[in-house]
């Protein structure tokens, strides 16, 4: 496999991060998911890409997936006890379609543990779509654990999972989600 090439994404990079996650959410729609049916919010990604926490991952210079990667403990899931400040959190990860079963979200994930590991965090976190047990398995099989999963009526995600961080994975296979 060619070398994943992990950078910062620029605001005039924003339509290629926009179709990322379009991507995403029409593949997800096409299974009957009803995970990413919106657009992405711009406001939200021009914000992460000034603070140089959004991230594309290029292959051969062209992009095949992005994600966020900051300190942004989302409040309604993540507690005083969970230690929020102990952690990087990973937000709005998408695979391009075409490269979906090629570890490059493996990939993506060890890169935000190794990012975690080097800012002194011990751990990565994120929250998934409550109701999407394939991406769940897929996280488990990246060597996350299941936290707990947090049932508010106005918000779809809510599993929250967490991995020590400090030694990437083996490389994993994809599965749903990746």
């Amino acid at each position: 496999m060619t070398v994943l090439e992990m950078r910062t994404a620029t605001p005039d990079e924003l339509p290629m991060v926009e179709g990322l996650l379009i991507g995403a959410g029409e593949w997800l729609a096409a299974l009957g998911s009803d995970q990413w049916q919106f657009p992405p919010r711009r406001e939200r990604l021009l914000d992460s890409m000034s603070r140089g926490e959004c991230f594309l991952a290029l292959r051969d210079g062209s992009p095949v997936g992005t994600l966020t990667v900051d300190e942004q403990a989302d409040p309604e899931f993540w507690e005083s006890g969970d230690e929020p400040e102990a952690a990087l959190y990973v937000h709005r990860m998408a695979i391009a379609r075409d490269v979906a079963g090629q570890a490059v979200g493996a990939r993506m994930l060890d890169w935000a543990a190794a990012r975690a590991a080097a800012a002194g965090k011990p751990r990565l976190r994120l929250d998934a779509w409550k109701t999407n047990p394939g991406l769940h398995r897929y996280y488990q099989g990246q060597g996350f654990t299941l936290v707990r999963t947090v049932d508010l009526p106005h918000r779809q995600s809510g599993a929250l999972f967490e991995r020590a961080v400090g030694r990437p994975l083996a490389v994993r296979s994809e599965g749903a989600g990746g």
